[in-house]
């Protein structure tokens, strides 16, 4: 499993892929797969039956993961896509933005 360089929270671009230009808030990062569910993006219908919850049952449009690769952080300075670095500030490792070189 390698080191993800995205965290749940963060503010993403779609820079591959079907829905690529798109941006969101990443919701859930799913470290085993190497996928990220970003919000508004990559929706999908599932099909679910009546149950307790959802008496009804139904078609309900729901995010589905995108893998790490297909997406980049975006810089809240620039606006724009970036790669992420990690330095010590003291005693702190904290991750910074090497378009701006602004930690995140």
């Amino acid at each position: 499993m390698i080191k993800l360089k995205i965290k749940s929270g963060d503010t993403v671009k779609v820079i591959a892929g079907d829905h690529k230009g798109s941006e969101g808030k990443v919701l859930r990062v799913l470290r085993e797969k190497n996928k990220a569910v970003i919000e508004g993006v990559n929706m999908v219908s599932k099909h679910t039956k009546p149950s307790a919850k959802n008496p009804q049952g139904g078609i309900v449009k729901k995010e589905a993961p995108i893998h790490i690769s297909n997406i980049a952080l975006i810089d809240p300075k620039t606006k724009e896509a970036t790669r992420t670095g990690v330095r010590e500030e003291g005693d702190k490792k904290v991750r910074f933005s090497k378009k701006s070189n602004q930690v995140l």
